[in-house]
């Protein structure tokens, strides 16, 4: 199952700075917002391979962003192979450099494995790169097919990464 993940806080993170390239990760942040929501993952018909409650995550974030006088942009992909930042491919990290290089940050929805896929795609850039979301552990649900064709998730839970627990446990 996708790893479950909690949103941080990025606007101290971002002090001085007026633009900003929102780079999400299409999967594990979107299964984790969607069952958080109690909402449908994907609706085939309705947004293809798109996902709506994390659609609304995003756009809550850029209003967010924008009271603060960050003017925002999504690095988007519709495309299912690009739904894991940790796996782009080479060509889509240079799109990422291209588009970044116009930014002064990038905010990063996603694991430290796709935050570090970002990293090294901008490095050539002067862009900061914040981290929007950390790790909880991973996400544990049962799949469902509801017709007309959404994808949701039910009886989630989420599991500790085991050597998380260990440190935690006296």
């Amino acid at each position: 199952m996708p790893i479950n993940l909690k949103d941080l806080d990025v606007v101290p993170e971002l002090a001085g700075v007026s633009s900003a390239l929102i780079v999400p990760c299409n999967m594990c942040p979107a299964v984790t917002v969607a069952l958080r929501e109690g909402k449908p993952f994907i609706q085939l018909f309705k947004s293809f391979f798109k996902s709506a409650p994390f659609a609304r995550h995003i756009e809550a974030l850029q209003s967010r962003l924008e009271e603060e006088g960050i003017h925002t942009r999504v690095f988007n992909s519709n495309l299912p192979h690009h739904f894991f930042v940790c796996m782009w491919t080479s060509g889509r990290r240079k799109k990422l450099r291209k588009q970044a290089e116009q930014y002064e940050a990038v905010i990063v929805l996603g694991c430290d494995s796709a935050t570090e896929t970002v990293r090294e795609a901008v490095e050539s850039t002067d862009c900061k790169v914040v981290q929007g979301m950390e790790v909880v552990g991973f996400t544990n649900a049962k799949l469902k097919f509801k017709l007309p064709c959404s994808i949701t998730f039910e009886d989630g839970k989420i599991i500790p990464i085991s050597r998380q627990k260990k440190e935690e446990d006296p």
